[in-house]
């Protein structure tokens, strides 16, 4: 009994996200095929592959959003299923679509968020100021979201997934569609957010920012993870496990381990 204790609070301390076997059929497809991941506090972690890999599955299973086929889920130590309120305290989330409420102006918004999570008025409005001002949004606090431009709205999405000061952040596709200056007060936003000791889970098909940012990165496909490693590791591993080659970047990294099927494709009329 003893030790069932001390390795449960090892596991609170070492890991932010704890997952086992996680798996998610829809019918016959399986999105998501028993996969494992263990991600340590503090962690900028990356969670990158092609379309319909199953990142965005994978992503609304550990935030709750959807209920998995079979596996568990641990985050800070708890189990999902068992602690939802509690461990969506602690939460932030940033889905891919964004999901605001775009009928109400951005004070309006982050009042509403800061309120269903519990903080005083006072606090709200003194993060508020802060937020706005951090995310270039002070001239836009009075205007209806669906007025903001994309770059926008992620900035004020992003604040209030800041705003309740969470310990495990999640970001589906935060850098798709934004120009680069939004891009940077983002990144520099979740540096900040992880130098702080919350852990950052992200999903991305930047690949250039992903390797810039992330402190880990993990390459699912077809439902299973393939390769996990920190980021300043990752030539190195791959040097090892599969040849001799010189990989430049994640995103020759990404593609050797995925394969593709477009060399030697042409468009006939393109033949020269």
């Amino acid at each position: 009994m003893q030790s069932s204790t001390s390795g449960h609070k090892k596991l609170n301390m070492t890991y932010a996200i704890h997952v086992r076997n996680l798996t998610k059929q829809f019918g016959n497809l399986v999105a998501v095929d028993a996969i494992t991941l263990e991600v340590k506090r503090g962690t900028l972690f990356g969670f990158v592959g092609p379309n319909g890999a199953g990142k965005t599955t994978t992503v609304n299973m550990l935030t709750g959003l959807l209920k998995p086929t079979s596996g568990t889920i641990k985050i800070l130590g708890r189990d999902l299923e068992k602690s939802p309120v509690e461990i969506k305290q602690s939460m932030g989330v940033m889905p891919e679509g964004l999901a605001l409420y775009e009928q109400l102006t951005g004070e309006e918004y982050l009042y509403f968020v800061g309120r269903m999570y519990g903080l005083e008025k006072e606090d709200i409005h003194s993060r508020s100021e802060e937020l706005f001002q951090f995310m270039d949004l002070q001239d836009f606090r009075k205007t209806y979201i669906y007025e903001y431009s994309m770059g926008m709205k992620k900035k004020l999405s992003l604040a209030s997934i800041f705003i309740h000061d969470p310990e495990v952040l999640f970001l589906d596709e935060p850098f798709e569609g934004i120009d680069p200056a939004s891009s940077k007060l983002i990144r520099d936003a979740l540096e900040q957010m992880r130098e702080k000791g919350a852990t950052i889970f992200l999903t991305s098909h930047i690949l250039p920012i992903v390797e810039k940012v992330c402190t880990e990165i993990c390459i699912i496909n077809k439902g299973k993870i393939i390769f996990t490693s920190p980021t300043e590791q990752i030539r190195e591993r791959m040097k090892d496990e599969i040849s001799q080659k010189r990989y430049d970047d994640l995103e020759d990294v990404f593609l050797t381990l995925i394969g593709t099927e477009q060399d030697g494709k042409e468009l006939s009329w393109l033949r020269k």
